[in-house]
């Protein structure tokens, strides 16, 4: 029986221990896209990317897209990163919002960025008296949108009904 519990234990540490190898080059192997895709925009070293609603689309200057990501500093920190990062790479601050939640908007070359950044509250952060943040990015191509309103020429005669 011990034996059996001790066989266990080791299989469940060998599955934890492979996911988190494919979590960390994960994060490495995205970290180089991001950055060849948006190289002249600072992230924080900790900030995890969150795979499944990060999409970027084009290349280079025709960069749309969102990345979201979970950072260990506070929303307070992420600002001073934020306001002291991004004007060294030419990004000029357009509007701020700050309060518990955070919004900063960006802009270079006709490119629009905005910073969402929010309390994340972790267990941990609860009895330590800190927490981290959730981090919000979607950055605008001024080419993206073509068509201001795309909708303009729809028959909706030809819609179906909605039951």
């Amino acid at each position: 029986m011990k034996f059996k519990n001790t066989f266990v234990a080791l299989i469940i540490m060998a599955m934890a221990s492979g996911c988190a190898i494919i979590t960390d080059e994960y994060q490495a192997n995205q970290r180089k896209v991001i950055a060849y895709l948006l190289e002249d925009l600072p992230l924080p070293d900790d900030a995890k990317i969150i795979k499944v609603p990060t999409v970027l689309l084009g290349t280079g200057e025709a960069i749309s897209g969102r990345i979201i990501m979970e950072s260990g500093f506070s929303p307070a920190e992420n600002l001073i990163f934020y306001g002291t990062e991004t004007l060294s790479t030419g990004w000029q601050l357009m509007s701020s919002k700050v309060g518990e939640e955070v919004t900063l908007v960006y802009e270079k070359s006709g490119r629009f960025a905005t910073i969402y950044i929010s309390p994340r509250n972790t267990a941990a952060g609860f009895f330590a008296g800190d927490y981290g943040s959730d981090i919000d990015i979607s950055v605008v191509h001024p080419d993206a949108i073509a068509v201001q309103n795309p909708y303009e020429d729809l028959n909706y005669n030809a819609l179906p009904e909605l039951p």
